[in-house]
């Protein structure tokens, strides 16, 4: 599976973004889908998830309210609405496929390379 994830920019506080995450060589509906960020010296850590349906989804506390995760089976494609955007978001943010867990990162199978979210002030 190769997950291209797209869709970051600089964008101001309170601004929103919709990143996706578009997946060739396999089909994405027996996978959990998810989304992770890494920013400048911290550890990566879980954003979001969603079932293979798409009908159960998950968020870490710091997004809930303001971040949305949805799938497109038909397109092969996970997407994240991000609204009220915080400088805090600033990440490099991965779209991530696993067949068990999805809050760590050694339960990930595949990962996408990387879309840079860049929140101002």
């Amino acid at each position: 599976v190769q997950l291209q994830a797209s869709g970051g920019g600089l964008v101001q506080a309170g601004g929103s973004l919709r990143l996706s995450c578009a997946a060739s060589g396999s089909t994405l509906n027996s996978y959990l889908m998810g989304w992770f960020r890494q920013a400048p010296g911290r550890e990566r850590e879980y954003v979001a998830a969603v079932s293979w349906s798409g009908t159960s989804t998950d968020y870490t506390d710091s997004v809930k309210g303001r971040f949305t995760i949805s799938r497109d089976n038909d397109k092969n494609t996970v997407y994240l609405e991000m609204k009220s955007l915080k400088p805090e978001d600033t990440a490099v943010y991965y779209c991530a496929a696993s067949t068990g867990g999805m809050h760590y990162s050694v339960n990930v199978d595949y990962w996408g390379q990387g879309t840079l979210v860049t929140v101002s002030s």
